[in-house]
């Protein structure tokens, strides 16, 4: 911050700080800090100032954590020593309360920024680090707004934080390996969530385990979802959180409108806009229209939900009317000054630490919550569901939910085809009886392209969710009975959906206790939730472990998709060489499909009982891994093991009742495999 008044400061002898915010880029008019009232207890409170004076504030304390009876503290008056070199100051403190003896504090100026971050940027080999843009570059803009090279540290120095760039920053990580001759195989710059995931491992495993206030920034080609993902947010990294970030150039932020005229500047003011969006969720900060959605966490200073934030953390395809038009981006950047809002400001700079820091406080954890506001004459309905006669699971089988909402109206409904998708738009409950409520934390985040598609009255949507583990560890896991329940926003309004009660049930034998004790650790729930991990040896060891001591249970199915998924395509892997310091002599490698072994595991667990395996894994995963399989088998050159694939598929779905049109998209499948 270009400030010699605002920023840090600290009182040596009582181990306290001061965060004053009073000038600068965005000053606030707020002081903050800890106050250590004895050893065992330090407080963070937050006060809103008034200025009395050239170099004097006053206001009252409006937030404190913990709330305790040791700081009786109301209101806190601040005076900059004028005796003191105003290159730097010194602040004398003065904290009152109603029935309390004043109590003065002085602190030392220790720096201009509230705290330090450091960044690193890597690139997948053909792709662009997008961390800088000339504001004036393209036309739609502010007025008012300075013609300039931002950058992605000076956006962050201007939200109070000194940044770094790691020394090993701008890495070109190639990707190795021969050419495949699937048309499956053709573009290695495709990346899976596996893959993602693999390789942030691999950079943080270089780390100590703990939260720091540092973050990996990856910049990748494109996602196998397609164009509709632009970034992820990492959540899960070891124990800590919010430490590394992907972003996706070729994806639908590189689409620039029909017609633009600028349309390089578009799409390089999106790929930063994107990056510097994504880094904001690492500092723990929700989108503009989630502010406050309904928790079960600790509270911030309560937000407003809303889509007129001119901010980084808005959408600008959805800035003030909340549906994707280019229209929306148009008049969010002729207004866009290329900051966080206020709002988001206050709680990087004055929250507690914790809540900010990468690697601490969980994502989306200590902001403000209300409760639901829910339509009483919905037209949308959201169920939750498991496609088996009893919602009773076996103990070690994963638990996975198909969601279903549906138009219950007489009228067409218009959604976004990502709605069951996002699930930044979800609260997910489960609660064990007996036990207090858990909510539900995915592993990763996705920055969806908004796309609208109509609902007809009576037509639904599906989506299967992974839900045994998320950052909270395993949420289902122990035998016992649980109720799930899932709030959905839309607009301002929550679709609440069904209370869903299963079952979990206990151990058959010592076996299945004593792999237990293994099992349920983070690196197998990782492997589960991503669908394969060529990182994580250990979860891979205890998987095959289950897969051939437990064949007979469900958890062996489940095992073996997770095991041979990864070998259905060329996974790439970050690697990086023994002894190396930073990752300037990393490359990715591509590790070859093997088929002999694709066959002989995967068909076998997935076609050996097929009911059982669509029961299992439900009917959306069940059709998704054997439509993966028979796409490998065509790939690799065996079509006729394809459609036998299909025939298998269409037949186990027919018997299951789903839907006609699921069918017919077998029996189409099948076909193009004949052709």
């Amino acid at each position: 911050m270009d400030s010699t008044i605002s920023g840090l400061y600290q009182d040596t002898d009582n181990n306290s700080e001061l965060r004053l915010d009073v000038d600068g880029y965005y000053p606030l008019m707020v002081a903050s800090g800890k106050f250590n009232v004895n050893m065992a207890t330090s407080i963070h409170w937050i006060a809103d100032l008034t200025k009395t004076g050239s170099l004097s504030w006053e206001g009252g304390i409006n937030y404190q954590n913990p709330v305790t009876v040791n700081f009786p503290f109301t209101r806190v008056n601040i005076t900059v020593d004028s005796c003191k070199s105003i290159s730097n100051p010194r602040v004398v403190v003065v904290f009152s309360g109603l029935e309390q003896s004043d109590i003065t504090h002085v602190y030392h100026f220790t720096s201009p920024h509230f705290h330090t971050v450091e960044f690193e940027y890597d690139i997948a080999e053909g792709t662009e680090a997008v961390t800088s843009i000339e504001t004036h570059a393209h036309p739609d803009r502010p007025a008012t707004l300075a013609n300039e090279t931002l950058t992605i540290e000076k956006v962050y120095e201007r939200a109070g934080f000194e940044v770094k760039v790691s020394p090993g920053t701008g890495s070109v990580i190639s990707i190795t390996g021969a050419a495949s001759p699937g048309e499956r195989f053709r573009d290695r710059s495709l990346w899976d969530d596996a893959e993602m995931h693999d390789a942030m491992q691999t950079f943080w495993s270089r780390f100590e385990n703990q939260a720091q206030w540092s973050m990996w920034v990856f910049f990748a080609k494109l996602h196998e979802e397609g164009e509709s993902l632009g970034g992820i947010m990492f959540d899960d990294i070891g124990p800590n959180h919010r430490q590394g970030t992907a972003m996706f150039n070729d994806s639908f932020i590189a689409q620039a409108p029909i017609g633009d005229g600028n349309a390089e500047a578009w799409v390089r003011r999106m790929r930063f806009w994107t990056a510097v969006h994504e880094m904001g969720h690492a500092f723990n900060l929700a989108h503009a229209w989630q502010k406050n959605i309904p928790n079960f966490g600790s509270s911030w200073v309560p937000l407003e939900n809303s889509y007129d934030y001119l901010s980084f953390m808005n959408y600008p395809f959805l800035y003030e009317t909340g549906n994707f038009s280019d229209g929306n981006t148009v008049n969010f950047f002729r207004r866009f000054e290329y900051r966080f809002s206020d709002d988001e400001l206050r709680f990087m700079r004055h929250a507690p630490e914790s809540f900010v820091q990468m690697g601490n406080a969980n994502w989306f954890d200590n902001h403000g919550f209300e409760n639901a506001n829910v339509s009483p004459i919905p037209s949308l309905q959201l169920e939750i569901r498991v496609n088996r006669p009893q919602a009773i699971f076996e103990f070690l089988e994963p638990v996975s939910l198909e969601l279903k909402l549906k138009n219950v109206s007489s009228q067409p409904q218009i959604v976004d085809s990502h709605i069951l998708d996002d699930l930044d738009e979800m609260i997910i409950i489960i609660k064990k009886d007996k036990q207090s409520a858990r909510q539900f934390i995915p592993y990763a985040r996705h920055c969806w392209r908004s796309h609208n598609q109509v609902l007809r009255p009576g037509e639904s949507i599906y989506k299967s969710l992974f839900i045994s583990a998320g950052n909270n560890g395993w949420d289902l896991a122990e035998p016992g009975y649980y109720t799930l329940q899932m709030a959905l926003e839309k607009g301002e309004e929550y679709i609440l959906s069904n209370a869903l009660r299963i079952r979990i049930t206990p151990p058959k034998n010592y076996d299945e206790e004593f792999l237990a004790q293994d099992y349920f650790c983070e690196d197998v729930a990782r492997i589960l939730n991503f669908k394969g991990s060529l990182f994580l040896s250990k979860g891979n060891d205890i998987l095959r472990e289950i897969s051939a001591q437990l064949s007979d249970r469900r958890v062996a199915i489940h095992a073996e998709v997770a095991l041979e998924t990864p070998m259905m395509r060329h996974f790439k892997q970050l690697v990086v060489p023994e002894g190396a310091s930073n990752l300037q002599q990393a490359k990715i490698s591509t590790h070859d499909p093997d088929v002999k072994q694709v066959k002989e595991k995967l068909s076998k667990a997935l076609l050996d009982n097929k009911t059982t395996a669509a029961e299992t894994l439900g009917n959306i995963n069940f059709k998704a891994s054997l439509d993966r399989l028979s796409d490998f088998l065509a790939d690799m050159g065996e079509k006729h093991e394809a459609v036998k694939v299909q025939e298998d598929l269409l037949k186990t779905l027919s018997e299951r009742g789903v839907k006609k049109r699921v069918l017919e998209a077998c029996q189409a499948k099948k076909e193009k495999y004949q052709q």
